[in-house]
């Protein structure tokens, strides 16, 4: 099975590709330093400091093959092209539950780089998936686990 396209902005790119940067340069090499430092303490197979640094590093070499695999499958979109008009990656939007009234600011953004705490939501989510393609003064409906959600798109721009 082909490895999945993922899509990213050139600052979403750049952001991956320091964070691969500082997991080779820094985080390697400080727990090496940590494993080396835990095995003066003695027997391995008993040495807990020893057993979290390995456990750390596990995770680190994980993570580094991680970003690999999305670096190698990254397709560069810019949102230049992109018609500022109608929701699509990277579109700002402001939406507004037609139920309780509250209006909340959205970025439209790659799963890669979706972060809810910044109101940057993946284009595969229900919400990203309902907004993409409309334009401002439309109404969507979301199913969400809840039942379905009615927004009305307020806003849109890049």
């Amino acid at each position: 099975m082909a490895d999945k396209e993922v899509i990213l902005s050139a600052e979403g790119l750049r952001k991956l590709e320091e964070k691969l940067e500082h997991l080779r340069t820094v985080r390697r090499r400080d727990v090496a330093e940590r494993i080396r430092k835990a095995r003066q303490f003695g027997d391995i197979n008993e040495n807990s400091e020893y057993e979290d640094a390995k456990n750390e590093q596990a995770f680190i070499e994980g993570e580094i093959l991680q970003l690999e695999k999305v670096l190698r499958n990254a397709k560069l979109v810019d949102d230049v092209s992109l018609d500022p008009d109608v929701v699509g990656l990277w579109s700002k939007l402001k939406v507004q539950n037609l139920e309780s009234g509250e209006i909340a600011e959205y970025t439209i953004v790659g799963s890669t780089e979706s972060d809810p705490a910044e109101n940057r939501i993946s284009d595969e989510s229900p919400v990203g998936r309902a907004l993409l393609g409309t334009r401002a003064g439309q109404t969507v409906e979301v199913q969400v686990p809840a039942g379905v959600v009615k927004y009305k798109i307020i806003e849109v721009s890049r």
